[in-house]
């Protein structure tokens, strides 16, 4: 029957103009584009989430269970950070180079680089390097997201919290710079404070 169907097609449109065949063949490659579309941004939308982030053993049973109970997690605001609101950028470009880069942790994940509580330690400190140095590039981007300088009310901040801030803001550093450890179990090693990345401010 599909065989019909396609010689009946190619009968019809062999005795049309030109014009109409190329109407039929941009109608075609809207349908393909809209549709590649829609599934690129089904596809991008799904592994932005948190499901998709603890879907493996690795990351549920390491990162995720360290996650559960922080002030990232709960607290009194009810303001809730997940997996991508911290590791994935919010525009577009850096979000798709982001992604980009993802592969080659998939890659990590099929070969079993980190698939055992022995392994994922003995590879911590490198994991968490790679994002202090992502995030003191870009000035902790993912951050500010839901932090801002402007935002923040130095009356409700402790004087040491004050004083720590504006000493922070004179030196140049940034928020990974002292604000690490608090979402998961700090690597033994040197924090990002003593690495020296530029940030593209």
């Amino acid at each position: 029957m599909s065989v019909k169907l396609f010689d009946r097609l190619r009968a019809r449109l062999g005795r049309h103009a030109p014009l109409k065949l190329a109407i039929v063949a941009t109608l075609l490659g809207l349908f393909v584009g809209v549709g590649g579309m829609l599934g690129s941004t089904a596809g991008l939308a799904w592994t932005n989430t948190e499901k998709f982030c603890t879907g493996c053993h690795e990351m549920k049973d390491n990162v995720y269970a360290e996650f559960k109970g922080t002030i990232h997690d709960s607290n009194r605001s009810g303001v809730r950070a997940t997996c991508p609101d911290c590791h994935v950028p919010r525009e577009f470009g850096p979000k798709m180079v982001r992604k980009v880069h993802a592969t080659w942790e998939l890659y990590g994940a099929i070969t079993g680089k980190i698939d055992t509580k022995e392994k994922f330690e003995k590879h911590r400190y490198e994991m968490a390097k790679r994002v202090w140095t992502s995030m003191k590039e870009t000035d902790s981007r993912e951050c500010r997201n839901c932090h801002s300088r402007d935002g923040m009310s130095k009356e409700l901040q402790s004087a040491k919290a004050q004083a720590r801030h504006a000493k922070g803001v004179a030196e140049g550093k940034t928020c990974i710079d002292c604000h690490f450890g608090i979402a998961h179990k700090e690597p033994d090693g040197p924090g990002p404070q003593e690495m020296s990345v530029a940030a593209s401010k």
